[in-house]
């Protein structure tokens, strides 16, 4: 007899601090994360906001969240962060969640969540229609640059070190990767 699936019910059970995902009736659990993880992503989130969702110096034309809940189809997914283009997403859902998939995401990797995020939503991603992945690894401190080709991701960049770099799809304004490291120099 097997394993029943995993449910949301199963989810919502989890202990405060943990981020729990469902892909394809598993469930999977991650400590909260470390500050370096936590660091890049608010520090890239800050990067993008003002160019890309508030439209000052760069083009606008996005809606970009920490963090969000995906629902796509039975999987529920949590990036570290996940940006929508206007014209697809004109307003935020007024749901706990998101149903549709996004244009771009970002998974700051950890030790915990590696595999996870490269192996098990990776394939999610690509079957949701997700046109770009980054992995930001703050350990090693790179970003990683993917395109959905045909749909399978391929790598377009590695990005590593302080100094500014374009990166698709917000190749429109320089990122500045130090500030990602806390490095402000």
């Amino acid at each position: 007899m097997g394993k029943k699936p995993a449910t949301y019910a199963d989810l919502e059970a989890l202990p405060e601090g943990v981020v729990g995902e469902l892909v394809a009736g598993m469930l999977y659990a991650s400590p909260r994360p470390a500050v370096p993880h936590v660091t890049a992503a608010s520090f890239l989130m800050m990067l993008l906001g003002n160019p890309f969702v508030l439209g000052q110096g760069g083009p606008g034309g996005w809606y970009i969240v920490v963090e969000p809940e995906l629902q796509l189809k039975d999987d529920v997914l949590v990036p570290g962060l996940a940006g929508w283009r206007r014209e697809r997403l004109p307003e935020a859902p007024r749901s706990a969640a998101f149903a549709l998939p996004p244009d771009w995401v970002c998974e700051v990797l950890s030790p915990s969540t590696r595999l996870l995020d490269r192996q098990v939503k990776l394939p999610v991603f690509a079957r949701e229609g997700v046109g770009h992945v980054w992995f930001i690894d703050p350990v090693r401190r790179t970003l990683e640059v993917f395109r959905l080709e045909a749909g399978q991701y391929v790598h377009l960049a590695t990005h590593s070190g302080t100094g500014p770099v374009h990166a698709e799809p917000f190749e429109a304004v320089a990122l500045k990767l130090g500030v990602l490291w806390d490095e402000h120099s």
